[in-house]
């Protein structure tokens, strides 16, 4: 099995095990007024999951049209790809779900956004802080005032 066959039925299946706990856990212990509702908790969940399983049935499906050949990944290539950044970007999400309560929604987001893309080779930092605070402000602004759930937006020496 090719690594791109292997990895196509890996996202396979963790897509149906998502689906599976989507459509037969979640909707277990609803309270008795949600369950003549017509959109539950489950159901983006339950879509997520849909578009999860084709999207890696189709996956494994172009792989298996390609000759052994085209699809072998040899060993001595993984030498050559850059595992720093992804190691980082592990380590700065953990700092991110750690900070986000202490430091706030829009100080933590901007922080992640901007130093993530640095991370990736963005130069032009004028550019980078404006879209990162345009981004995360509209994101808490959607969730915060919109959807009506309340996310802290700075740390606590700001906001008293």
């Amino acid at each position: 099995m090719t690594l791109e066959r292997g990895l196509a039925l890996l996202f396979l299946m963790l897509a149906a095990l998502y689906g599976y706990t989507a459509f037969f856990e979640m909707d277990a212990n609803l309270p008795p007024f949600a369950k003549n509702s017509s959109v539950w908790p489950s159901t983006f969940p339950k879509v997520i999951s849909a578009i999860g399983v084709f999207v890696g049935i189709s996956l494994l499906m172009s792989s298996l049209k390609q000759s052994a050949e085209e699809s072998q990944l040899l060993m001595s290539e993984l030498k050559g790809y850059q595992y720093t950044p992804v190691l980082i970007f592990i380590v700065m999400m953990a700092v991110y779900a750690l900070m986000l309560r202490p430091a706030g929604f829009i100080t933590t987001s901007i922080a992640f956004l901007s130093i993530g893309a640095i991370i990736l080779g963005e130069r032009r930092y004028a550019t980078l802080a404006i879209i990162s605070t345009i981004f995360t402000v509209g994101i808490w602004y959607l969730v915060q005032e919109v959807l009506g759930i309340f996310l802290k937006p700075w740390p606590a020496f700001i906001a008293g």
